[in-house]
C-alpha cells in the first residue's frame, strides 16, 4: 500500500522484527511507467515473501524513494534510505544514471545495490563494482539478439539513430552500431537528444531530420515516454512506410505507451516478456504472471519481473550466507545459478552481470493486441540468443575496463 507522505510499503508483522529495502524508482519523470511495474512487483512479492515467514525470520518493508530519473537527486535518496531509514540493500533504476549513482553510494555505506532496469554497458563494465548487481541485461546484449536478427533482414541498409544523450542511450548505440555493421558515421549518421528533459520539440526536430536523410533503418535509442513520442511523431510523420524503426531496448509499458496502432511492425530486444513463460512452458514466470494479473488486472512488464526476482534473489542469498551482513550476501551471491522467471540465469562472479537468455520482438498488429483481454498480447518474439553467447565474455570486459582506466579485478571485501 502506498503511504505518500513516508514513501514506503508498510507490511508490518505483530510485534515482529522488520528488515527495511529500499527502493528508488521513477515515480514521476519520463520513465515513470517503467517505474510503477518495478512498484507494483515489489509490493507483490513483499506480500509473498513476509506470507512465507519473512527473511531469517524478519518481516520486510519496501521504503521507497522518486528518483526522477536524476542521478543528483538519487544520491540524496539513497543516502536518506541507508542513513535515516536503515535499510538493508537497495533496488532500483530506469535510468542507468540512476543506477551507476545509487550503486556509488550504496559501495560507500556497505550495502548492495540491484539494477532493476538499467541497460548501459557501464553499469557493470566501467562502473561496476563488488556492492553492484544487476539482474536485467545490457544494451551489449540486447544488441546482440537484435543484430543477429537485422543482419539477416537489413544486410547492407542505411541506418539512422536518434539517442538520448547519456550513458544508455551513448552505449546502447555504440553496441548497436558494433554488431549491426553500422559504425561508418559518415554512412550511418547519428542524432543526440537531451536527458532527461527532452521535449516534443526536441524529437520532432530529430524526427524531420531523419525523414531529409531517408535511412532504410531508424533506430531510435531512446527509452520510456521520450520513445512513444518519437514513434508517436515519426508514424504522424509517414516514417514507417518508408523505413524500419527499431527501438533496442523495449518494455511492455513503452508499447502500451505508444498504442497498438502506432507501435506495430516495431522491433526491439528485450530480457522478458509476459508470452514468454507460456511459450516456453516455465512454472515460475506462469505462475508470476497469473498472479500479478489477479492482483493488478493487467501483465507485467520487464521492469516488474526484474524488480520481483530481485527481492526473491536477495532473500534466497541473505538465507544462504545466514546473515544480512554486505559481505556474506554478496559472496553467497557471486557465480550463484537461479532459475525464477524464465530458464536458468547465474550472477557472474567477476562483473555481477546476470547472465541470461535475450529476446529480439515486433509489435504486433493492433487487431492481434485488442483480441487479449487486458489489451497487452504486444510482442512477437522472434529470435533468442542464449546468455553466454550475448553477454561480453571476459576479455572483451577487461578490455573497456582497461580503456577507461580500471582494474580488471573487483575490490576486495572487508576482511577479504
Amino acid at each position: 500500500m502506498m503511504a505518500v507522505l513516508l514513501g514506503f510499503l508498510s507490511v508490518h508483522g505483530a510485534n515482529a522484527e522488520v528488515a527495511k529495502i529500499g527502493l528508488n524508482y521513477p515515480k514521476t519523470g519520463p520513465y515513470l511507467v517503467e517505474g510503477l511495474d518495478q512498484l507494483r512487483a515489489a509490493e507483490l512479492a513483499t506480500e509473498e515473501i513476509n506470507a512465507a515467514g519473512g527473511i531469517l525470520g524478519q518481516k520486510i518493508e519496501i521504503v521507497w524513494r522518486d528518483s526522477q530519473s536524476k542521478p543528483d537527486v538519487t544520491t540524496v535518496n539513497v543516502t536518506e534510505l541507508i542513513d535515516k531509514e536503515g535499510v538493508k540493500m537497495v533496488f532500483g533504476g530506469s535510468a542507468s544514471s540512476v543506477a551507476i549513482a545509487a550503486g556509488k553510494v550504496c559501495r560507500e555505506k556497505n550495502r548492495i545495490f540491484f539494477g532493476t532496469l538499467t541497460y548501459s554497458t557501464e553499469t557493470t563494465g566501467e562502473e561496476g563494482h563488488r556492492y553492484i548487481f544487476r539482474e536485467c541485461y545490457d544494451a551489449w546484449m540486447g544488441a546482440k539478439v537484435l543484430s543477429s536478427y537485422m543482419k539477416e533482414k537489413f544486410a547492407g541498409k542505411k541506418y539512422l539513430y536518434i539517442t538520448a544523450d547519456y550513458t544508455w542511450g551513448r552505449t546502447t548505440e555504440a553496441s548497436v552500431r558494433k554488431f549491426s555493421g553500422t559504425e561508418d558515421k559518415s554512412v550511418h549518421k547519428g542524432m543526440l537528444t537531451p536527458f532527461p528533459a527532452a521535449t516534443e520539440e526536441d524529437f520532432k526536430k530529430a524526427i524531420s531530420f531523419a525523414k531529409m536523410v531517408k535511412p532504410d533503418v531508424l533506430v531510435l535509442v531512446l527509452f520510456g515516454k521520450d520513445m512513444t513520442t518519437a514513434v508517436r511523431i515519426a508514424t504522424t510523420m509517414g516514417l514507417k512506410k518508408d523505413m524500419q524503426i527499431v527501438v533496442p531496448n523495449i518494455t511492455l509499458g513503452m508499447a502500451e505507451g505508444g498504442g497498438a496502432k502506432v507501435m506495430e511492425g516495431v522491433i526491439g530486444a528485450l530480457p522478458w516478456d509476459w508470452k514468454i513463460p507460456y511459450k516456453y512452458n516455465y512454472a515460475g514466470g506462469i505462475q508470476f504472471v497469473e498472479k500479478f494479473a489477479a492482483k493488478y488486472n493487467r501483465y507485467p512488464s520487464c521492469s516488474g519481473a526484474s524488480a520481483y526476482a530481485i527481492l526473491y534473489e536477495y532473500k534466497a542469498a541473505v538465507e544462504r550466507a545466514g546473515t544480512f551482513d554486505t559481505p556474506a550476501v554478496i559472496k553467497a551471491l557471486e557465480g550463484h545459478e537461479y532459475t525464477l522467471l524464465k530458464d536458468k540465469q547465474i550472477w557472474r562472479d567477476f562483473d555481477h552481470q546476470s547472465v541470461q537468455t535475450v529476446y529480439a520482438v515486433r509489435c504486433n498488429p493492433e487487431e492481434v493486441v485488442n483480441k487479449d483481454k487486458f489489451k497487452l498480447d504486444y510482442f512477437e518474439i522472434l529470435s533468442s540468443m542464449p546468455g553466454a553467447e550475448a553477454v561480453k565474455t571476459r576479455e572483451e570486459w577487461n578490455e573497456a575496463r582497461k580503456a577507461a582506466g580500471k582494474p580488471t579485478e573487483y575490490e576486495k571485501l572487508p576482511g577479504e
